[in-house]
């Protein structure tokens, strides 16, 4: 068991792939925390999770949400070990079409969330610990109707290599963790704007991924399993992505 003893903390962690990689985490012998702005959402994950896990309604863009938040870690288990910021959200708006609250949401929680829950749970870090970023393929691939969103993902990116450079003398590792298209609830978000039925837009994400599938949420966990534990202890700074050569070709 690879993260035996250890505590963890995956923002978003209450559906899609954060949902997947606390089960991973738990299945491993973590404690692991998991937030989400949904109660119901929350409760549902806490019954499927296998293992050591607690529930902690929390918006990674209030900073009163991540204080508390991070007290309840800190009086509870006293120190974290692993941190994974993956809440995050994808609004797809044509660049004629973008908005200052489309701006500000995007960016809100996907860079400003990641940033500010990282410093707030930095305190808390165990020496030798691992924070784990979680960015994507749209933060280096130009995508229609992604102009916030690519640019808050690849904001993120520059993120793990300033951290990891001011963070090395604890023997923190912060990396980044990149999807490409997953098999998820996102997909069936993002269909209208491409004006398909959500199947024929999985198959058409899947013709563009070089092993001609959309990936498992148990294969992004996996990979967030290997950066979370001792597996990855000389790296640091860096991008692993989980795409099926989506991004690479």
């Amino acid at each position: 068991m690879r993260l035996a003893d250890k505590v963890a903390l995956v923002t978003g962690g209450g559906a899609g792939l954060g949902l997947a990689i606390a089960e991973e985490f738990a299945a491993e012998g973590a404690h692991v925390y998991i937030t989400g702005r949904r109660k119901e959402v929350l409760d549902d994950a806490v019954a499927s999770i296998a293992g050591r896990v607690t529930a902690v309604a929390a918006d990674s863009t209030s900073s009163s949400d991540l204080d508390g938040l991070i007290e309840t870690i800190r009086r509870e288990r006293g120190r974290l070990d692993v941190l994974v910021a993956n809440a995050g959200m994808i609004e797809r708006v044509d660049f004629g079409d973008v908005t200052e609250a489309h701006f500000e949401r995007t960016f809100g929680i996907n860079a400003r969330g990641t940033m500010f829950t990282v410093q707030t749970a930095l305190p808390l870090m165990s020496v030798g610990g691992s924070i784990i970023l979680v960015g994507s393929i749209q933060g280096f691939k130009g995508l229609p109707g992604s102009t916030a969103y690519s640019a808050a993902k690849a904001a993120v990116r520059s993120y793990a290599r300033v951290w990891a450079a001011e963070f090395g003398d604890r023997g923190l590792r912060v990396n980044v963790l990149t999807p490409g298209p997953f098999d998820t609830a996102i997909i069936d978000g993002q269909a209208e704007y491409f004006g398909q039925d959500p199947a024929v837009l999985r198959a058409g994400m899947a013709a563009h991924v070089p092993l001609g599938r959309l990936g498992r949420p148990e294969e992004l966990a996996s990979a967030a399993l290997f950066l979370a534990s001792e597996d990855s202890s000389f790296m640091t700074g860096a991008e692993l992505c989980v795409d099926g050569g989506m991004g690479q070709v």
